[in-house]
């Protein structure tokens, strides 16, 4: 059945995007080893309870992880003939960009995971479970969704690049990463609920520092709005690159 080749395919393609471009030092470099510098540069400058990076620190590492190589795997492909032939095997489309997802998600899952096990072991800290896999989930698929969005909206693999360092950039800077949202002027504050990484920020503050369930869920929902705002326009621009 389409069906079940679409889910072989998704699964192959991720499978062959992870050992291709994902499991090599630079994208392992920007994936992990950025977030932890920039956040050890903020402890140095500041030093006072790490354990209230932690939660930035692992929301960085998902978003720079998930797009290390994902906004630059499909031009890429695209311009050395890769993805058409893809296209010569019984899968779709939809579920070539699919394959491309979830590569960029495992390499999130896999990097978060490092960090996540690392600081937890280290701070001994006791964060809620469920709560902190429900939101690294949905945000890893957010993330890996936003970088194949971007990958499919510009022609050239720099034009990718450069077009996402804005959004990650500022959602590093605004999303209460570092600073608080609610330490920020109001149409800062405005802005920041606009970009994802904010409810990822606010999700893993709820599961580390036990905020209540309500959170978690309010933030879950806003994540999977978000997911489908990247997802759907994704799939639509590269069912328009083969018309």
């Amino acid at each position: 059945m389409m069906w079940q080749d679409d889910l072989r395919g998704i699964y192959q393609i991720a499978c062959k995007d992870m050992r291709t471009y994902y499991l090599k030092p630079p994208a392992i470099s920007w994936g992990m080893v950025f977030p932890l510098a920039w956040t050890l540069a903020f402890y140095l400058r500041n030093p006072g309870d790490f354990a209230e990076l932690v939660p930035g620190l692992l929301a960085m590492t998902m978003l720079f992880s998930t797009t290390a190589a994902e906004a630059v795997v499909i031009n890429f492909e695209l311009r050395v003939g890769t993805l058409e032939r893809l296209l010569l095997a019984p899968v779709s489309i939809t579920a070539v960009l699919l394959g491309k997802v979830l590569g960029g998600f495992l390499f999130g899952l896999l990097m978060t995971t490092i960090v996540a096990v690392g600081s937890i072991l280290y701070l001994g800290l006791c964060p809620d479970p469920s709560g902190l896999v429900l939101v690294a989930v949905t945000s890893l698929l957010v993330f890996s969704s936003m970088g194949a969005f971007f990958s499919v909206s510009v022609k050239e693999v720099f034009e990718a690049q450069t077009l996402l360092n804005l959004p990650r950039f500022l959602m590093v800077f605004l999303s209460g990463v570092v600073y608080p949202v609610s330490a920020l002027p109001e149409w800062l504050q405005f802005l920041a609920r606009l970009l994802p990484l904010t409810y990822t920020v606010q999700g893993l503050q709820a599961s580390f520092f036990q905020r209540g369930n309500s959170v978690f869920l309010q933030d879950f929902l806003i994540l999977l709005i978000f997911l489908i705002l990247f997802l759907l326009p994704a799939v639509r621009l590269l069912h328009r690159r083969f018309r």
